[in-house]
């Protein structure tokens, strides 16, 4: 991946941790104004330099559903990331209620492929939805693994 590449990559996932968040509290939280906040992101040649600083990183992901840059910059690294339970609100359920969630998650996915992909091609928009879904299912996949792991101890 090019450099713009990475770059371009790292802005899509601050704009998602700061939608995630909410901008009103990521302001809060971060202590920098929603301007600020949008550079950070912002896709415009006079801000492609600008990335969000570690420090907003962390108070913007203990908020979060989703550690949305870590994961990215994992997954640059070619990284798997295992998330501590402590943090989260525990669901209950374990493995045998994961297994209902992924197979409905992935029956979503699958359904928003077949809508995109019914007239031979992909549009940005698509794409984007095709995304959201990856990425739910993600999530239901490493709360399985967590399950697993708990269960495995």
């Amino acid at each position: 991946m090019t450099k713009a590449g990475i770059g371009s990559y790292l802005k899509k996932h601050s704009e998602a941790l700061v939608k995630d968040v909410g901008i009103e509290a990521a302001c809060s939280l971060t202590g920098r104004s929603k301007a600020t906040l949008g550079r950070y992101y912002s896709d415009a040649e006079e801000h492609a330099d600008r990335f969000m600083p570690v420090d907003a990183v962390a108070a913007l992901e203990s908020a979060a559903r989703f550690p949305h840059v870590t994961t990215a910059l994992a997954e640059l690294q070619g990284i798997t990331l295992s998330y501590s339970m402590e943090k989260r609100n525990s669901e209950g359920g374990g493995v045998n209620s994961d297994v209902v969630a992924l197979s409905q998650r992935f029956a979503m996915l699958m359904a928003e492929y077949s809508q995109s992909i019914e007239d031979g091609i992909i549009t940005f928009n698509e794409a984007k939805r095709l995304l959201r879904e990856t990425t739910a299912l993600q999530q239901v996949l490493l709360q399985m693994k967590l399950h697993l792991e708990e269960e495995a101890t």
